[in-house]
């Protein structure tokens, strides 16, 4: 497998960065996750604005344009023989200097990018949805910026994990926000509810997506708080993401949730979505 580091094509087991990275003894730096299909990138540009937005946020001064990180997509893709569906991950970080909190006055960011092959979610998965667990929020107070900071995202997928669930929802202050490595979605009487962008949540690129299909569908659509209590009421539920797209969710906690299926509004969603990556 072939990757890229620093301006380098190498094998992926030459891919080394030093201790004192501060990916590694801070979590200092912010990543993306970008989706192939059919062997093209899907949204590119859109999740190079929320590199861009996430690099500004944490005062990272990017090394370059993160428009050119195409060609080098591309060039992984064909390295290492990818078509079809495939992933393409990217991590910045502040680079490396000895291990003080403040900003180190010279370093020079670490840019790690691979690709491989994703793991498309059949279509009788997405038919009979999975189910998630509620959790409490302990994540940081900025959820809008893709950082490395994920131990409280890893914990509660790992706790999903152990219940045998797809994600976890996690609950702050009485509302349900969004998944633990997703966005969530309930649909209320035909009408597609979502929480509001901000500090809480990550401005999901599938989110995005799929509020202007909605839009487009003649789907109404609302950005607002959803209480925990409500998600039970919800005729359907759904998590978001750009490796998931639109996966239901059938049980919660081990009770039926969200009707216990795929819903039609979900259904007409997930084609939309599809034709949009696929353009079949």
């Amino acid at each position: 497998m072939i990757v890229y580091l620093n301006g380098s094509f190498i094998p992926h087991e030459q891919a080394v960065v030093p201790v004192e990275d501060r990916a590694n003894n801070f979590g200092d730096g912010i990543y993306e996750v970008v989706s192939f299909a059919d062997g093209c990138l899907f949204a590119f540009e859109e999740h190079m604005d929320r590199l861009r937005y996430s690099a500004r946020e944490i005062q990272l001064d990017l090394p370059e344009d993160p428009s050119r990180y195409a060609a080098v997509a591309e060039r992984l893709m064909t390295e290492n023989s990818l078509a079809g569906y495939a992933s393409l991950y990217m991590q910045i970080s502040r680079g490396v200097a000895p291990r003080l909190h403040a900003f180190p006055a010279q370093a020079r960011p670490t840019v790690y990018i691979a690709a491989k092959p994703g793991k498309y979610v059949p279509d009788e998965d997405r038919e009979k949805g999975r189910p998630a667990v509620t959790l409490p929020d302990l994540r940081w107070g900025r959820c809008d910026i893709k950082s490395l900071n994920l131990l409280p995202n890893v914990l509660a997928k790992q706790a999903a994990a152990k219940a045998g669930a797809q994600d976890a929802i996690l609950i702050r202050d009485g509302m349900a926000i969004e998944g633990a490595a997703s966005n969530l979605f309930a649909v209320f009487n035909g009408t597609l509810v979502t929480h509001p962008k901000g500090p809480h949540i990550l401005g999901g690129i599938t989110r995005q997506h799929i509020l202007r299909l909605a839009e487009s569908l003649g789907i109404p659509c609302l950005e607002e708080p959803i209480s925990a209590e409500a998600v039970w009421k919800a005729d359907e539920l759904f998590f978001s993401g750009t490796m998931l797209e639109i996966m239901p969710i059938t049980k919660i906690d081990g009770k039926v949730a969200g009707g216990g299926r795929r819903g039609p509004v979900s259904a007409r969603l997930q084609t939309g979505l599809h034709r949009e990556m696929w353009g079949k």
